[in-house]
């Protein structure tokens, strides 16, 4: 359990605000590099700016879903602690810099900095596994629908819990070559697509949200973003399910050797054992829930979205940071 005493617990302003400080550091790091065709600069970037912040805030974390292992990663790695060890509040932590880091280069929609924290030894560890096949939804879609359906199926089962016809559904898919018989099975059911080259956080979110144009996430995406989707639904009450899915050779090797299921679904309540998660996102570049960050030459102006699963807050919170003289040129 999480120490809920007075300073430390997860109510406390520091929390959600202490990480909107560390996702809105990332964001403006990586604003910089928005369109430049450099996706390696501009995540070590984000990465440098938000490890920084992290050590500045009074708690224990250890990254559970980070950059990579330690040899490939040299900050944010997975394993690495960060905050304070000497804190009563010890969190997994779960980060992603930059969540679209291609589009990030390309200028593209939906990129974001999001940070994850459940308490100690809650979040699922996946291993060597990279990806994940996905199913998001609203709450009341939970116990009514089996992730292992056939596609069709599920959309119509989803139909009859929301209802409202087939023809009304839209689902949100990445847009990558491994979807495209996915994407015809969602058109022969006559639902529509909603094609995104990059955002699955977002599309979860947005689908476990309900009323936002999307009502339902599927597809394989990657299972960092698996995994930080996860403990922003447990804090919306939405509904979740996960797949360990390996797309690369090595990958799937590993996963073998592991001795990781890739056939079972795991419910919302195994990625993320806790109620008690928070979570923080901030926009990079403008897409589905929030703008991108925009530099007016005086001020920073970002949009972070804080969740929290204890209080049920939803913060969208819209900032202005004056950027100071001697880096204005003046």
């Amino acid at each position: 359990m999480v120490d809920r005493s007075p300073g430390v617990g997860p109510t406390t302003p520091f929390f959600l605000y202490g990480l909107r400080s560390v996702t809105e550091a990332a964001a403006r790091a990586a604003w910089e590099w928005i369109g430049r065709g450099d996706k390696e600069r501009g995540d070590r970037a984000a990465v440098e700016a938000m490890r920084t912040a992290l050590n500045r805030l009074p708690f224990d974390g250890v990254v559970v879903i980070g950059e990579g292992e330690k040899d490939a990663a040299p900050e944010l790695y997975k394993g690495e602690k960060v905050g304070s060890e000497h804190s009563a509040a010890k969190y997994d932590v779960a980060v992603d810099p930059v969540e679209g880091t291609t589009y990030l280069a390309k200028g593209l929609t939906n990129a974001m900095a999001v940070i994850a924290l459940a308490p100690r030894g809650t979040m699922l560890d996946p291993g060597p596994c990279f990806y994940m096949e996905k199913f998001a939804a609203v709450s009341a879609a939970r116990d009514a629908i089996d992730p292992a359906w056939p596609t069709a199926r599920k959309l119509e089962r989803l139909a009859e819990v929301l209802g409202k016809p087939v023809s009304q559904l839209t689902v949100f898919v990445l847009e990558k070559p491994r979807h495209k018989r996915l994407v015809e099975e969602i058109h022969a059911v006559g639902a529509r697509v909603a094609l995104y080259p990059a955002g699955d956080v977002a599309g979860a979110i947005m689908a476990a949200m309900g009323g936002g144009g999307i009502d339902a996430l599927m597809g394989t995406g990657g299972t960092p973003e698996g995994i930080i989707s996860a403990c922003a639904i447990r804090a919306l009450g939405g509904t979740f399910w996960g797949r360990l899915d390996p797309q690369l050779t090595t990958e799937k090797a590993k996963v073998r050797e592991a001795g990781l299921s890739t056939e079972r679904w795991f419910r919302l309540e195994e990625l993320v054992m806790s109620p008690d998660v928070l979570f923080c996102a901030t926009g990079i570049t403008t897409g589905l829930l929030f703008d991108g960050v925009e530099h007016d030459g005086r001020h920073y102006r970002t949009q972070t979205l804080m969740l929290s699963g204890m209080t049920g807050e939803r913060q969208l919170l819209t900032s202005w940071l004056p950027i100071p003289a001697s880096e204005r040129g003046m």
